[in-house]
């Protein structure tokens, strides 16, 4: 997990500390291109092909986490 929100944090390129509890609402620069980001992060780091409909569920990063991680 502290990968991945090391990934994240990368990704959204901030400072703020993420932690798996944090809501996606909350962060101002998770976007669609976040989303997209995201997604060819996980191809990346994960091996496993998404769509973003596969995130529409999530609410923290821990369930974004836990997402990824089911399929």
């Amino acid at each position: 997990m502290e990968n991945f929100l090391k990934n994240i944090r990368n990704i959204l390129d901030t400072e703020q500390e993420l932690k798996p509890e944090t809501r996606l609402d909350s962060i101002e620069e998770w976007d669609s291109l976040s989303v997209v980001s995201t997604l060819a992060m996980v191809n990346v780091e994960y091996g496993k092909i998404m769509k973003m409909s596969d995130f529409k569920e999530a609410v923290t990063f821990q369930d974004l986490y836990d997402i990824i991680n089911k399929k």
